[in-house]
C-alpha cells in the first residue's frame, strides 16, 4: 500500500517542498530510504522503528520503501522522522489518509516524543508560498512557525498526541501567532561612555549611513566599549529585515523558543583565531558563517590585525557585494551579507605608539604590524577614526553622556527623512548607494569640488575611497538637514580617512 505525506526541506536559507512517499509491500522484511538522504535521514529508520513500537503500535515486518521526492535534491537532518513515521502507519493501514494541505516536520525520539529541528522559518515561509494551510511540528518550534503568517500551526510534544488528533479523540489547539513584547534589549548603553564625544559623533554618522568604521587607539581608550554599544543606536529593524535575519539564524539553530523573531539587529564578535570557513560559512553542505549571521546588523572585529590574512581577505567580496557565494561539492549557495563592519585595533603591537613613552616599537615594527591589513581591505572601510586616551576630567564625570535611546531616536528620524530617496531601488542606506544614486544625490559645488580634488591628489585616494568619502559626506549633510553636500560636510568626511 502507498501513502504520501507532505514535508519540507531547506537549502541555504530557502525552503523547498518534499513529498515523503512510503510503500509497504509483501516481500522480505527491509526498510530502505531513498531520495538522496544524508546520514541523519538514513538513521531515521532506527528511530522510527523504535518509536512505533514504544507507542504500542505495530511496525510492519514487510518490505518498506521510503522515497523523498524530488529525488535529485539532497535531504538533510532528522526533520523527516515524523513524516516517515506517519507514512509507514498510513501505508500499513494503522492511520487514515493524511490531509493534502498539511506538512509535517520533526525529529522523533525513541519513545515517540518530538524534538526541535532547525530551519523552521524558511520552510514555513515556503510552505505558505506553495499553498499549504497547516503545519504539524515539535512544540518547541511552533512559535517560530507562526511567523509565517497565514498558516495554522500545531505544536505537538508526542506522536500519540498527533494520532489522537487524527482519530478525533483529542483535538489539538492551534498555536497562537507570536507577537513580540516590549522588552528592554540586553545591550550596553552609550551613557556609560566617559567623554570621547568626537568618537561618539563618528559612530553616530556610521550608524546613520550604515558605514564601515575602524577605531584606532591605545588600550583602554574605549574602542571595544563603544563598539559593543553600537547595536543599541542602530535604526529599528523592519519586519522584512527581521524575517530575513531570523531565517539565517534559524538555519543555524540559533533561534530562541521564547523569542523566535530577531527584534534587534544582530551583533557578532568572532574571536581573532576564527577560520576563514567560520567567517564566510561552509562545510560539506554550506552553512552560513559569521558575516551572514551579522546580516542587517554589526560584525565587530576586535584586535583587527590579529585575524589571519585569509580571514580578513575573505571579507573583501562580501563588503563590496553584500552577499557571499560558497561553492562545495554539494552545491553552490549564496547567503546575504549586508553588515556594518566595525573594527578596533591598536596603533602598534604594544599599543602605545604615538600616545605614550611606554612604546618602544620602531617605525619598521609599526609598519609591519599595520601591513597585516591589506590596502584593498582598508580601502573598503569608509571611516578611519583615531581614538585618543580618555581624559581624567571625563573619568570623574560618569553618566554625563547621551543615552542610546536618545541617539537611536535621532538616527531613526534621519533614516525616516531620507527613506524616499531609496524607494524602489533596493538600497536601504547611504553606504549602499549605487553609482546612479551617487550622481543624483552627491553633487558637489565648485568650492567643494576643488577641496575634493586637492584631497584626492594629496592623500593618494582611489576611486573607491573617493566614493566612500562622498557617501559619508552625504550622511553628514543628511544629519544636518541639508539638501546639498556643503564644504563643512565634505571636510568632516575627508578627515575620517586618517589612515590614508
Amino acid at each position: 500500500m502507498l501513502s504520501q505525506v507532505g514535508s519540507m526541506g531547506v537549502l541555504g536559507i530557502e525552503g523547498f517542498p518534499v513529498e515523503v512517499q512510503t510503500d509497504v509491500s509483501s516481500g522480505l522484511p527491509m526498510f530502505e530510504v531513498v531520495g538522496l538522504p544524508d546520514n541523519a535521514v538514513k538513521e531515521s529508520r532506527e528511530r522510527v522503528r523504535a518509536a512505533i513500537k514504544n507507542c504500542e503500535l505495530e511496525f510492519p515486518t514487510r518490505r518498506i520503501t521510503v522515497n523523498l521526492a524530488p529525488a535529485d535534491r539532497k535531504k538533510e537532518g532528522a526533520l523527516y522522522d515524523l513524516p516517515i513515521l506517519l507514512g509507514i502507519l498510513s501505508a500499513s493501514g494503522q492511520l487514515g489518509k493524511l490531509p493534502n494541505d498539511a506538512i509535517f516536520l520533526g525529529e522523533v525520539s525513541l519513545d515517540g516524543s518530538l524534538r526541535r529541528v532547525s530551519g523552521v522559518l524558511p520552510m514555513a515561509l515556503e510552505a505558505r508560498k506553495q499553498g499549504y494551510q497547516t503545519v504539524f511540528l515539535p512544540r518547541e518550534n511552533a512559535r517560530e512557525a507562526t511567523l509565517a503568517e497565514g498558516l495554522t500551526v500545531y505544536g505537538i510534544s508526542h506522536v500519540k498526541e498527533l494520532l489522537a488528533h487524527f482519530a478525533g479523540e483529542t483535538v489539538l489547539t492551534p498555536e497562537s501567532p507570536w507577537v513580540p513584547t516590549a522588552q528592554v534589549a540586553d545591550v550596553p548603553d552609550f551613557g556609560d561612555v566617559c567623554g570621547q564625544e568626537n568618537i561618539k559623533r563618528a559612530v553616530e554618522i556610521a550608524a546613520v549611513g550604515g558605514h564601515n568604521i575602524l577605531l584606532v587607539g591605545p588600550p583602554g581608550g574605549g574602542k571595544s566599549m563603544i563598539a559593543r554599544r553600537i547595536p543599541g543606536i542602530l535604526p529599528n529593524l523592519s519586519h522584512e529585515e527581521a524575517l530575513e535575519s531570523t531565517a539565517i539564524h534559524s538555519v543555524r539553530g540559533l533561534v530562541r523558543e521564547d523569542a523566535p523573531l530577531l527584534c534587534e539587529r544582530p551583533f557578532r564578535s568572532p574571536h581573532p583565531k576564527m577560520s576563514a570557513m567560520g567567517m564566510t560559512g561552509g562545510g560539506r553542505v554550506p552553512q552560513p558563517g559569521e558575516i551572514s549571521l551579522a546580516h542587517n546588523g554589526v560584525l565587530f572585529l576586535d584586535e583587527f590585525p590579529e585575524f589571519a590574512p585569509s580571514v580578513l581577505e575573505s571579507l573583501r567580496q562580501p563588503l563590496e557585494d553584500g552577499e557571499i557565494t560558497i561553492s562545495r561539492v554539494a552545491g553552490t549557495l549564496t547567503y546575504p551579507a549586508e553588515f556594518m563592519l566595525v573594527c578596533a585595533m591598536n596603533p602598534c603591537k604594544c599599543g602605545w605608539y604615538g600616545y605614550s613613552e611606554k612604546c618602544h616599537c620602531t617605525p619598521r615594527m609599526v609598519e609591519q604590524y599595520r601591513k597585516r591589513i591589506s590596502g584593498p581591505l582598508m580601502d573598503r572601510i569608509d571611516m578611519h577614526v583615531q581614538v585618543p586616551m580618555v581624559q581624567y576630567e571625563d573619568m570623574i564625570r560618569p553618566g554625563s553622556g547621551e543615552s542610546s535611546a536618545t541617539i537611536r531616536a535621532r538616527i531613526n528620524s534621519v533614516r525616516e527623512r531620507i527613506a524616499p530617496r531609496f524607494e524602489g531601488t533596493g538600497v536601504s542606506c547611504n553606504a549602499r548607494m549605487t553609482p546612479k544614486l551617487l550622481q543624483e544625490h552627491c553633487v558637489l559645488d565648485e568650492k567643494a569640488s576643488a577641496l575634493m580634488k586637492k584631497a584626492y591628489e594629496r592623500m593618494g585616494l582611489t576611486a573607491r575611497s573617493y566614493t566612500k568619502i562622498l557617501r559619508v559626506a552625504r550622511t553628514i549633510a543628511d544629519m544636518a538637514g541639508s539638501k546639498n553636500i556643503e564644504m563643512p560636510h565634505l571636510a568632516e568626511a575627508i578627515q575620517y580617512r586618517t589612515m590614508e
